[in-house]
């Protein structure tokens, strides 16, 4: 697997560097301290499997530098690290399609756990996120008239957790083929491509 991380200060990219090399030796990594040079290595290097990305860098608003990888590499994974934790900003970045959102104050065994996460193919949503969603609905499953099946919203709990298709069939005690089923009808229920903004609009709407 290859990543590339993009950040402007060079202690913290090699500290994740260091992470992600505990999570997995045999990740490939490189490093761009501005998103222009993130673009330039894309341009270099079309095998990239994932791309780590901080919002605050100097060249780039954050919504123009994200565009343009997303622009250059569509199908590669992103995931944001960022010091900042405004919700508003979390819910914006995710209905993005962004595969996580991990603040840069996390305790280093929540963050390890994040990127382990997201390697393994989960998406990591932060906690504070989920708390402040869970406060604002009140649980509520139900929104506008629009109901899920009672699988369906389990399934959207445990996604909303970051948890991954393997964990969800274990605490479901289905099989791993079964929980795609269910995530796929639970997608065209919302209208929406991926586990991330499934998540965000089941938000939007009050389902969690």
């Amino acid at each position: 697997m290859k990543i590339l991380i993009a950040d402007d200060h060079a202690l913290f990219r090699d500290g994740l560097a260091m992470r992600l090399e505990e999570i997995n030796p045999d990740i490939i990594l490189h490093q761009a301290a501005t998103f222009s040079q993130a673009l330039k290595i894309l341009d270099k290097e079309n095998d990239i499997n994932m791309i780590i990305v901080d919002l605050d860098m100097p060249d780039m608003k954050w919504e123009d530098g994200i565009n343009e990888l997303k622009s250059k590499s569509p199908d590669v994974s992103m995931v944001v690290i960022s010091a900042s934790e405004d919700i508003r900003n979390i819910r914006k970045i995710l209905s993005t399609g962004i595969k996580g959102y991990i603040p840069k104050r996390s305790d280093p065994k929540i963050m390890h756990n994040a990127l382990k996460l997201i390697l393994e193919g989960g998406t990591y949503i932060p906690p504070a996120l989920i708390e402040s969603t869970y406060e604002n609905s009140a649980n509520s499953h139900r929104s506008n008239g629009k109901t899920l099946t009672n699988r369906q919203s389990q399934v959207l709990d445990l996604i909303a957790q970051g948890k991954s298709n393997k964990q969800i069939a274990y605490e479901m005690g289905v099989s791993e083929a079964t929980v795609k089923l269910h995530i796929n009808a639970l997608l065209r229920s919302l209208k929406v491509n991926n586990r991330t903004q499934a998540v965000v609009t089941a938000q939007k709407m009050g389902l969690i």
